[in-house]
């Protein structure tokens, strides 16, 4: 049988905001402390992280990840609040997504090749 799935995604005025890709980078960021260990986790290159970073923090009325440049400390990032609050937000309505389209997957199985 086919491996059936669907995708949430969230678009705003023509532009994809939010999808799976930017929740997995922010969940990486949350965890490394990091956009370049983040992309580096996600084999990404650094330049497609803030990439994805920048087209957040413009989408939305608020950053999602606040970042700080490199000393001798180095530089780091982190979700902000809003940040945190979109994750959690997209992960709980992929979740319901998934689990209402369920019903369907056997019905579309039976029509596709």
């Amino acid at each position: 049988m086919a491996a059936i799935r669907i995708t949430a995604r969230v678009i705003a005025k023509g532009e994809r905001a939010f999808g799976p890709g930017k929740a997995d980078l922010l969940e990486h960021i949350a965890a490394e402390g990091s956009i370049s260990k983040a992309a580096k986790a996600m084999d990404m290159s650094y330049s497609r992280a803030w990439q994805l970073v920048e087209a957040m923090n413009t989408a939305f009325r608020k950053p999602l990840v606040e970042a700080s440049t490199g000393g001798r400390k180095g530089g780091g990032a982190v979700l902000t609040r809003t940040g945190e609050e979109v994750l959690e937000l997209f992960r709980r309505m992929e979740k319901r997504l998934t689990e209402d389209a369920d019903v369907f997957f056997a019905e579309f199985e039976k029509r596709l090749r």
